[in-house]
């Protein structure tokens, strides 16, 4: 079952951790690449601010986005800032996010995200702590997938399992973790198995990761669709 109070405190603890992260960026390392392709750190944390915006939407039952472009135009918009002032939109968005989660509500509701993807506003908040940590990683400062907790890689992975089981173009596939965690996903034919440290696993199916570091059996590593 699905705790969204227990999220969003997670959120907020994740919050904390990145935003320290910022506090310690000049201008130039702000303007410096992150590990996104295309993207600098000022790329980042304007789309984590925007991300929360875009949830606070999605929690009041607006669209997420008011379309693809205008999001990606947001994003270059804001990503040149200084500093300071990413990091004050970071702590304001962020506000905003946790006040609307602690609003009354009814949690069991099914809300819209982008490109017509719906989901529990219940998981709305674990989504919005993957998009807080997982960025964090992709500043590249220090910040790396093993320093996640093990709730969270777990959950993630099951996640992100989950979201490419069924796809025929993703040979069916076993995931275990060096630590006994075991999951299926995938849905086509054939049969592989992916092993490997948890913060790897999660780092192939998140796209931060090739998946050099994973050992398969049964055929070669699967290649997966973009997320």
């Amino acid at each position: 079952m699905i705790d969204h109070e227990s999220d969003l405190a997670h959120v907020r603890e994740a919050t904390e951790r990145l935003l320290n992260a910022a506090a310690s960026l000049d201008n130039a390392a702000t303007a410096g690449p992150s590990r996104l392709p295309g993207w600098t750190r000022g790329h980042v944390l304007a789309h984590v601010a925007r991300n929360a915006d875009a949830l606070v939407n999605v929690l009041q039952g607006r669209p997420m986005y008011p379309d693809a472009a205008t999001r990606d135009a947001d994003i270059e918009r804001d990503s040149g800032r200084p500093p300071a002032v990413h990091l004050a939109d970071l702590r304001e968005t962020a506000a905003r996010f946790q006040a609307v989660g602690a609003e009354p509500a009814d949690w069991s509701r099914t809300v819209e995200l982008r490109n017509g993807v719906t989901d529990s506003a219940s998981r709305i908040p674990f989504r919005r702590w993957v998009e807080v940590d997982l960025h964090h990683v992709d500043l590249g400062v220090g910040y790396e997938l093993e320093n996640l907790s093990e709730e969270f890689t777990i959950r993630e992975i099951e996640f992100l399992a989950d979201r490419f089981t069924g796809l025929e173009n993703v040979p069916a596939t076993v995931l275990r973790s060096d630590d006994g965690g075991t999951w299926t996903t995938g849905g086509g034919s054939g049969g592989v198995t992916v092993t490997g440290p948890a913060a790897d696993l999660l780092g192939w199916l998140a796209g931060r990761r090739d998946g050099t570091a994973l050992k398969t059996e049964g055929g070669p590593l699967p290649e997966l669709p973009a997320l």
